[in-house]
């Protein structure tokens, strides 16, 4: 996600302005959206009123400011095809699967123009003779999948239908046609896509398994930040993580969570809603030493622990879905990484010493 809001639209209500809900507002001024799409954007946190983030039931008042903000830049910035190495798991036809590096940026954006997985696919898809509108749209789908209308074209998002964070490994399904995009989309709009993901929390689970459920939402003080909010409340969207626990490594634990929903950032902020934040996720305090103890030896292994593996503990392991033409189910796997093993096995090593 990136690291600040921008304005896409900004309106100054009349002095004779009548009450008229905030959404009604600004469909009557913004050509070509949708009362849906509005409300989903206030609904995101991205419709101020006054600087503040307000829901659609607000009524504009003479004077109000009104914007429209959004996570990336409002303008289009040309895709460039760079010949950057693909770990491709799959591909045929209609689809590949690859198998992201962590600190690889998904799609462009402020501050990240190059170098993504997008301008990777690119590359790889003209090199295949797969032409793309090379134009980068705004508004990309997210993980949840927003509907087909409310969404870029196929070509404008080079076939993603996914995202998952920069600093998260693993798995991505990218359309190679706009049948295929069509129906991955679908799959993940409907939740019917199998998606396991491993991850290094702080502290000591109790439970073997468990399911956390609220909703999730931008955090009100901080508007790049993600929250955690009451199940059935007006804030945020519904979100279901079910976790288990594949080994207790003293001051840290090692989970395997499985995903209902694909909310932004859902299983980092999940897990620190029940006291376990991933190990060295900068966003949400977990680069901290948040378990264990005081003495120096400690703290010096944590460091190189964070050294190891310098960024959020998290991989996407696991990814199945039904193939768009055969209807043939599929299910890919990519092991942990380098940085993720490493850390384990000095988690390992560290309480092996300590027994």
């Amino acid at each position: 996600m990136a690291d600040e809001l921008f304005e896409h639209f900004r309106f100054v209500a009349d002095k004779g302005q009548g009450l008229v809900r905030v959404d009604k507002f600004l469909v009557d001024r913004i050509v070509g959206t949708s009362r849906n799409r509005i409300q989903r954007a206030a609904e995101g946190g991205f419709i101020l009123v006054n600087g503040r983030p307000e829901k659609v039931s607000y009524k504009v008042k003479p004077l109000d400011v009104v914007q429209v903000m959004m996570d990336r830049p409002r303008h289009s910035t040309e895709i460039v095809p760079e010949d950057i190495p693909l770990d491709i798991i799959y591909e045929d036809d209609d689809l590949l699967v690859v198998n992201k590096p962590a600190g690889m940026v998904v799609h462009p954006g402020h501050g990240n123009y190059t170098g993504t997985l997008v301008n990777a696919l690119a590359h790889h898809l003209l090199s295949e003779g797969i032409e793309m509108d090379l134009g980068a749209s705004a508004n990309d789908t997210d993980d949840d999948g927003e509907e087909a209308s409310d969404t870029p074209s196929f070509q404008q998002r080079c076939g993603l239908v996914h995202r998952i964070d920069k600093e998260t490994s693993g798995l991505l399904v990218i359309a190679k046609n706009e049948e295929a995009g069509t129906s991955l989309s679908r799959q993940f709009f409907h939740k019917t896509t199998r998606r396991l993901y491993t991850a290094l929390v702080w502290g000591h689970v109790e439970a073997d398994e468990g399911v956390i459920e609220g909703n999730i939402g931008r955090n009100k003080r901080d508007r790049i930040l993600m929250d955690f909010y009451p199940a059935g409340s007006d804030e945020g969207k519904p979100a279901v993580t079910h976790y288990r626990v594949l080994q207790r490594l003293g001051y840290v634990t090692l989970v395997e969570c499985r995903l209902e929903t694909g909310r932004t950032h859902q299983i980092r902020v999940h897990m620190k809603h029940i006291g376990h934040t991933l190990f060295n996720d900068k966003t949400y305090g977990g680069d901290q030493i948040l378990k264990g103890t005081t003495f120096s030896r400690y703290t010096q292994f944590v460091k190189r622990c964070f050294e190891v593996c310098p960024r959020q503990a998290l991989h996407a392991r696991t990814l199945g879905f039904r193939h768009p033409r055969t209807g043939e189910e599929m299910d890919f796997e990519a092991p942990l990484p380098p940085d993720m093993t490493q850390l384990v096995e000095l988690w390992n090593d560290y309480i092996s010493h300590r027994e």
